[in-house]
């Protein structure tokens, strides 16, 4: 039996959960899966148990939680500080962590348009006014993570860490709405899409059959 549980939500809608489960699988980090279903009568009569937050992700290890996808990342580098949660280049880990809590608090006019749904194709949708100066705005941290810290590697600080599971759910939107972005974001978002972690993620995603209207703003419920 794995030391750790990651409690999750459904992996086609839910960009916190897909955050700590990509991290854990692209850094050999082994976990039991326990997902609940969102607005499903397991949820309701589950979730109090496994999340004092109610929300997921969260991680169990020997009868503690840790709640909140930032969270769960340090207590992550705590216990695994060989597996490179976090660059270990000081420069580059204050970098990596200042991204990673703007991404965790901003870009709110591209997380309510451009809601994550991995087996959905919505080119042009969601394209309201701040979303652009969003995708702008992670061009330039892309740009400027990949310049000054990214020569060792195709991710953000080279070698994958927990700034690039933050951003994950976001490469997946730029795909799912078809966002044009320059050369080298699109380079990246190439090396996150083939990133074995992050594949199997995807995967996954395209073999659950849930319709959460909640998240699905650009189509309607399927017939039956």
């Amino acid at each position: 039996m794995a030391e750790l549980t990651l409690v999750i939500g459904n992996k086609n809608y839910s960009s916190w959960s897909m955050r700590p489960w990509v991290l854990m699988k692209q850094l050999g980090i082994a976990f039991e899966e326990k997902k609940l279903r969102f607005h499903t009568d397991e949820w309701d009569a589950e979730i109090e148990r496994w999340s004092p937050s109610r929300l997921v992700p969260v991680l169990w290890r020997g009868g503690e939680a840790v709640w909140d996808t930032l969270a769960i990342a340090e207590a992550l580098h705590e216990w695994f500080p060989q597996k490179g949660v976090w660059p270990g280049d000081a420069a580059a880990r204050a970098f990596a962590r200042s991204a990673s809590a703007e991404m965790h608090s901003g870009f709110r006019d591209l997380r309510a348009n451009m809601p994550m749904n991995i087996r959905a194709s919505h080119p042009g949708k969601g394209m309201k006014p701040g979303v652009q100066a969003n995708i702008d705005r992670i061009e330039r941290l892309w740009g400027e993570a990949r310049s000054r810290f990214g020569s060792g590697g195709p991710f953000l600080f080279g070698e994958f860490c927990a700034a690039d599971a933050m951003f994950a759910p976001v490469v997946t939107r730029f795909r799912t709405y078809a966002v044009t972005v320059g050369p080298e974001a699109q380079r990246y978002c190439e090396a996150m899409l083939s990133a074995p972690g992050v594949r199997a993620w995807l995967e996954q995603s395209l073999q659950e059959k849930e319709f959460v209207a909640e998240d699905e703003p650009y189509a309607a419920a399927p017939a039956g």
